[in-house]
């Protein structure tokens, strides 16, 4: 079901996965979505960088060369995020989770000019000092969100790889862990498959962290296909399908290569 707003959660939210973009959770972590529905509750995925720009908006060469690599024509960038809008909204129907679109944009949106013109500032770069008042406002209404729903645990991108977005809402989930909530950091996909990646993100972090494990064997087959969903993703990301599923098999598997068992991992600050 898709909310409207954060007025629309209510304490049937006992779990809360923050997805920098629309397809971050279910390729992260979508066995563990689908495990909770399975034993009847209502997973909710909230999608911070899920805005969609007004017609008319000025796209950067950059944003346009981005939407070009996710093997699309449409220069418009409010077309391009209202289809990446349909796919998330097919897969959240697919999962049965609860979704919210928040109203901010992705970073190759943000600016005049733009914040991030390339690769390398948009993933492993800075945080633009633009930025600064919407990790203050996240932050601000997770807080918020925390204090009515206390019990609720939350699940947030570790920021392997260190894209900006991904960044923005580790960080806000950090206000969140000050606050006493239940954090679980997940392992973001396909970022984790570069060699180091995760060491080097833990080791940036302090190191006081611990896993933590869910076994979503028989669950699988539901991230497969529901990432499958996310077709503006598959090209740029693993090449196709075939291949985005074999990654998928064989990282969930490597965690702990034991017969047929598949886990998705979570860290948690000490």
């Amino acid at each position: 079901m898709q909310l409207r707003s954060f007025e629309n959660i209510t304490t049937t939210s006992r779990h809360i996965f923050l997805s920098p973009h629309f397809d971050d959770v279910v390729f992260s972590c979508g066995g563990t979505v689908a495990v909770q529905v399975s034993n009847g509750l209502h997973p909710l995925v909230i999608t911070i960088f899920g805005g969609l720009p007004p017609q008319g908006w000025e796209t950067s060469s950059y944003a346009y060369q981005v939407q070009l690599e996710m093997g699309t024509t449409i220069a418009d960038a409010g077309a391009f995020v209202a289809n990446r809008r349909k796919e998330d909204a097919s897969a959240m129907d697919y999962l049965q989770a609860d979704y919210l679109w928040l109203d901010y944009f992705d970073a190759i949106y943000r600016g005049n000019p733009s914040y991030y013109k390339s690769r390398d500032e948009l993933i492993g770069g800075e945080v633009h000092s633009g930025d600064t008042s919407i990790e203050r406002q996240l932050a601000q209404d997770l807080v918020a969100l925390h204090a009515r729903l206390p019990d609720t645990v939350w699940y947030a991108p570790l920021s392997i790889g260190r894209h900006v977005d991904h960044q923005i809402v580790a960080s806000a989930a950090d206000h969140l862990i000050q606050r006493g909530a239940n954090v679980k950091f997940y392992e973001d996909f396909p970022y984790v498959l570069q060699q180091g990646a995760l060491e080097a993100r833990i080791k940036e972090l302090g190191g006081a962290m611990e896993p933590a494990y869910v076994e979503m064997s028989e669950m699988l087959p539901i991230r497969l296909e529901a990432a499958d969903f996310y077709t503006s993703q598959i090209q740029v990301n693993f090449g196709d399908r075939v291949r985005m599923h074999r990654a998928m098999e064989n990282y969930t598997h490597g965690i702990r290569p034991v017969q047929t068992v598949h886990l998705e991992r979570y860290w948690i600050t000490r």
